[in-house]
């Protein structure tokens, strides 16, 4: 099994339920970890999952203001699950870094893990 993990991915995004979010947006960070199913030393690109192709699949994603960061988890895993069939399982974790909670110190985050 190989592992490909993007980390720290960061994105402006209008993400949230609360009017504030959908005009000024928020500062999200993402850690996603996919599991690859590979049974030969890999020594070519069309041996393995290109992880250029799964940052556009996510920023394509985060470009679309959604009101739940579960939601947005939950789409995101369907469609890096959906690029690849040797992908086995897919874990996200999303932080919104600045919640519009007053006299908030802290980050929020959600996680979501898919399994095939």
């Amino acid at each position: 099994m190989l592992t490909i993990h993007l980390n720290n991915l960061r994105f402006h995004s209008f993400h949230g339920m609360h009017e504030e979010e959908k005009v000024l947006g928020n500062e999200l960070e993402l850690n996603i970890t996919v599991l690859v199913k590979n049974e030969e030393r890999i020594v070519s690109l069309k041996q393995t999952v290109n992880y250029v192709t799964l940052y556009e699949i996510i920023k394509q994603r985060m470009d679309k203001p959604t009101p739940l960061l579960e939601t947005v988890a939950q789409d995101l895993a369907d469609l890096i699950c959906s690029y690849d069939d040797r992908i086995t399982s897919v874990d996200i974790n999303i932080k919104k870094l600045n919640p519009p909670i007053h006299n908030f110190h802290g980050q929020i985050s959600v996680s979501y893990k898919k399994e095939l």
